[in-house]
C-alpha cells in the first residue's frame, strides 16, 4: 500500500511540474534519454506523464507530439567537439564508449513554426547529419535559414555537408555577421560553398532585428568571447508571446557591457553557456586561456534573482568533462537551485 502510494505521489508531482513534462518531452527514435542519468523507471513514469499530459501516444514516424505549434526544440547539448570527445580516455567519455550509451550532440536549435510550415537552425555543428534528418522529421524540408554565432568549428563547421561533396545545396539561406560572412568568404574550403552557390548570405547587424514571418523575429546581440576569425553574437528569439535567449559562449559575465541579470529579466527563457560546470575542470590545462562563465559561477550570481526568474535559466553548452552530461548529483544539485539543465530533444513552447 505504501510503495502503492509513493508511486501515485510520484506521478502527481511530474503532472504538477510543467517544466519537467516540457523537459521530458522527448523525440525517438533520433533522441535518447542517458542511461546514466535516468533509470529506466524514471524514464517509464517520465512519459506516462507526457502522455497524460499531452493526451496522446507514439504518432506516426516515431515523434511525441509537439508541446505547440510554435517551439524550439534543442537538437544537441555538448560544446563543440560533441560527447564523447576524440582522444578522451578518461572515465567521462569512456562509460558511453563502452557501453554504446547515447551520445550529446553539439549545441544546436531548430525554431519550428507549424502554421506555415517553416524552420529555421540555429548553428551549423559537426553533428549537422543528424539535426538536418531531425530537422526533416520536424517539417518534411530543409531548413530555411541557418543563423551562426561565431566561427569556432562546433558553431559553423557542419556547413561543410552543404558542399558538392554531400548534398550540394542549392543557395542555403546562412545569416551571419561581417565578420563571420568575411571569414567564410576569403577561406577555404568555405569560399567554395559561396562560389558555388551552396549558400547563399543573409547579411546581420547587431542589435538589429530579422523578421521571419507574422509571429517570429529574431535579434542578434554581441557577447565578447575569443573572437580570432568573427565576432561573437547571442540571439533573441521573439514571438507574440515568448522571448528566448540563446548564448552559447560567453567569456564571462563581467566581461559582458549588459547586464545578464537584466536580460533575464526581459525574457521567458534564457539557455546559457554551461560548458564548465567548475574551475579544474581540464588538469593541466590553463582555463583562463579558455574563459567561461563556469555553471557554478552563473549559480552564485543568479542566486540574487528571485525563484521565478531562476526558473528561466536553462544551461547548455557542455565540455565532455562537465558533470551536467552524466552525473545525476550534479543535476540534481542545479536544479535544486531553481535552475534547469538543458536536453537533447526539449522543446520549449513560444506561445
Amino acid at each position: 500500500m505504501d510503495k502503492t502510494r509513493s508511486k501515485n505521489q510520484s506521478l502527481r508531482k511530474l503532472l504538477n511540474d510543467k517544466n519537467h513534462i516540457e523537459r521530458v518531452a522527448i523525440t525517438y527514435p533520433a533522441y535518447h534519454w542517458n542511461s546514466h542519468i535516468c533509470s529506466m523507471k524514471q524514464i517509464f513514469t517520465a512519459l506516462i506523464a507526457v502522455f497524460i499530459l499531452l493526451g496522446c501516444g507514439r504518432p506516426e514516424g516515431g515523434t511525441i507530439h509537439e508541446v505547440s505549434d510554435l517551439f524550439i526544440e534543442v537538437l544537441g547539448v555538448a560544446q563543440d567537439a560533441g560527447y564523447p570527445q576524440l582522444g578522451c580516455d578518461k572515465e567521462c567519455c569512456k562509460h558511453l564508449l563502452e557501453t554504446g550509451s547515447t551520445r550529446a550532440y553539439v549545441t544546436s536549435l531548430a525554431l519550428v513554426d507549424k502554421v506555415d510550415s517553416s524552420v529555421w537552425l540555429f548553428e551549423a555543428s559537426p553533428d549537422i547529419r543528424y539535426q538536418w534528418s531531425r530537422i526533416h522529421q520536424l517539417s518534411g524540408k530543409d531548413p530555411d535559414g541557418i543563423f551562426l554565432t561565431h566561427a569556432h568549428i562546433g558553431h559553423y563547421a557542419g556547413l561543410m555537408e552543404l558542399g558538392k561533396e554531400s548534398i550540394n545545396a542549392d543557395g542555403q539561406a546562412v545569416y551571419a555577421m561581417p565578420r563571420m560572412k568575411e571569414f567564410l568568404t576569403g577561406s577555404g574550403p568555405w569560399s567554395q560553398l559561396v562560389s558555388t552557390n551552396n549558400i547563399s548570405f543573409r547579411d546581420l547587424k547587431a542589435d538589429s532585428t530579422v523578421v521571419l514571418n507574422e509571429r517570429l523575429k529574431v535579434s542578434p546581440f554581441r557577447v565578447p568571447h575569443r573572437d580570432e576569425y568573427s565576432e561573437t553574437v547571442g540571439y533573441r528569439i521573439k514571438s507574440p508571446d515568448r522571448t528566448v535567449i540563446f548564448i552559447p559562449d560567453i567569456d564571462k559575465w563581467d566581461r559582458w557591457d549588459r547586464s545578464i541579470l537584466k536580460e533575464i529579466a526581459a525574457c521567458d527563457v534564457a539557455l546559457l553557456d554551461g560548458t564548465f560546470f567548475e574551475s579544474g575542470e581540464l588538469p593541466g590545462r590553463n582555463m583562463s586561456e579558455i574563459p567561461h562563465p563556469f555553471v557554478s559561477e552563473s549559480m552564485e550570481l543568479f542566486s540574487k534573482l528571485p525563484e521565478k526568474e531562476r526558473n528561466k535559466v536553462q544551461f547548455i553548452h557542455f565540455n565532455h568533462t562537465n558533470r551536467l552530461l552524466r552525473d545525476p548529483n550534479a543535476i540534481r544539485q542545479v536544479e535544486q537551485e531553481g535552475f534547469h539543465v538543458s536536453r537533447q530533444g526539449q522543446q520549449i513552447s513560444l506561445n
